[in-house]
């Protein structure tokens, strides 16, 4: 369904969220969302070359009429500076306290496992286990209660795939993470929680060996076919809201069926 011909009840109104590695595929669909829904959003990008998307994405939102807004942010979440960054901005634009943050930023690297190298190792790591960390920690003091962190992981971190063995281990990381910090923050009334979408339309997919995509698309109990952004960012949206209050520290595989653990 069309941006545009989607409705949401507003039951994000006046929250504020950051989504990492917003400018395309499924961190974009999450911002939209989460904007259709009425929260104020911090959309973070790295290259210069998304800033097209990153203006698009943000003219959608800003049709809306909802009181929803958006802020840019360009940030490479591989540098240690980084997080703080893009909290300060949020703070500076919308104030005080923030309520969601969703840990969407990532990348992978297909490489079998005699060629991986140190610096193949720090890259991933950095980016999808790393940054998500920090970028908890730095959210952690305008995290307003009930406060929501969602980490978008990946079917990879429960199901070994050849040459992704840095990719899968990296998400498998972030959903220890996950748990450790839902123990954690669950005193004071903040939810942390997955997401850990299936084969899903998008330009990482097509990175990824594509007989291992036609594999996952022929096994997907739902119609056969790959997840579309919107499959997974309505996912994210509901956990983003207060139904979702007694979730904490889960992985909920959004994969058609792939994964039923």
């Amino acid at each position: 369904m069309a941006a545009s011909e989607r409705q949401s009840h507003q039951s994000l109104a006046g929250k504020v969220a950051i989504v990492t590695g917003s400018s395309r595929g499924i961190g974009a669909a999450i911002a939209l969302e989460l904007a259709r829904r009425g929260a104020k959003v911090a959309i973070t990008y790295t290259s210069p070359s998304s800033e097209k998307a990153v203006d698009e994405l943000e003219s959608k939102i800003n049709t809306f009429g909802n009181g929803s807004s958006v802020i840019k942010v360009r940030e490479d979440l591989r540098n240690l500076d980084a997080p703080a960054k893009i909290v300060a901005a949020t703070v500076e634009h919308f104030g005080h306290s923030i309520d969601v943050l969703v840990n969407n930023a990532g990348m992978e690297k297909v490489k079998e496992l005699k060629d991986i190298t140190p610096d193949d190792f720090s890259e991933v790591f950095e980016l999808n286990v790393r940054a998500a960390l920090f970028m908890t920690q730095a959210v952690l003091p305008h995290l307003r209660k009930p406060g929501r962190v969602i980490n978008i992981s990946s079917v990879g971190a429960r199901c070994g795939f050849e040459k992704l063995s840095l990719y899968c281990a990296s998400k498998a990381a972030m959903e220890g993470m996950t748990r450790s910090h839902a123990a954690e923050l669950g005193a004071v009334g903040h939810t942390v929680n997955v997401v850990e979408p299936g084969p899903t339309e998008s330009d990482m997919i097509h990175k990824i060996p594509q007989d291992l995509v036609q594999r996952q698309k022929d096994t997907t109990p739902v119609e056969k076919r790959l997840g579309n952004a919107e499959d997974i960012a309505d996912v994210v949206a509901w956990l983003a809201e207060e139904q979702s209050r007694w979730i904490s520290g889960q992985t909920i595989s959004a994969s058609g069926g792939w994964t039923m653990l």
